[in-house]
């Protein structure tokens, strides 16, 4: 056996599957931050506040977006995890119009103390079964996309929820 050989991504069918399953994903995240780069760009400054406000803004109205495309399948795919939503089911149905509220207010920069404490409870709330769910190994579609891809619940999907926790607590402190 050479000591020479190097295993790449193309090389490993486990490498290649996550990255094709995250695929659609990592789309959606470059497209929305390409927006951001391009509003501060048009700004004529950087400003990481704007620049984050923006972020979460095209984050929630676009991951809304998809989970109404089929809000049926959404709804029952988001109660198998979510510890709200398992026990009112009604809240799967609910919960993309909540996304859409807070684009929507993030979009305005309106009520940023009502709009960051807001999400930092949402996604907080949402993070927790997230977490139950990955910690116990459980094979489950993520409804973060919607039905739409069939996106694997994983610590991704916790980074994606503790990431808007985390920017919205900042922005929180430093209005």
């Amino acid at each position: 056996v050479s000591s020479d050989h190097h295993v790449t991504a193309s090389e490993n069918p486990n490498e290649d599957s996550k990255l094709k399953a995250f695929k659609p994903l990592i789309i959606v995240f470059l497209y929305i931050l390409l927006g951001v780069i391009l509003l501060e760009i048009k700004s004529g400054s950087f400003n990481l506040m704007t620049a984050m406000n923006n972020f979460m803004a095209g984050f929630f109205i676009v991951f809304s977006f998809f989970k109404m495309l089929d809000l049926p399948n959404f709804a029952s795919s988001y109660s198998s995890y979510d510890v709200i939503a398992k026990k009112w089911y009604g809240y799967g149905y609910i919960y993309p119009f909540i996304e859409l509220l807070l684009g929507a207010l993030f979009l305005l920069h309106a009520y940023p103390v009502f709009t960051n404490a807001a999400t930092i409870l949402v996604m907080g709330i949402s993070s927790i079964g997230v977490i139950q769910s990955v910690m116990q190994k459980r094979t489950i579609q993520c409804a973060c996309l919607g039905t739409v891809f069939n996106l694997p619940m994983s610590t991704v999907t916790i980074i994606e929820d503790l990431l808007m926790v985390a920017m919205a607590l900042i922005m929180l402190i430093i209005i």
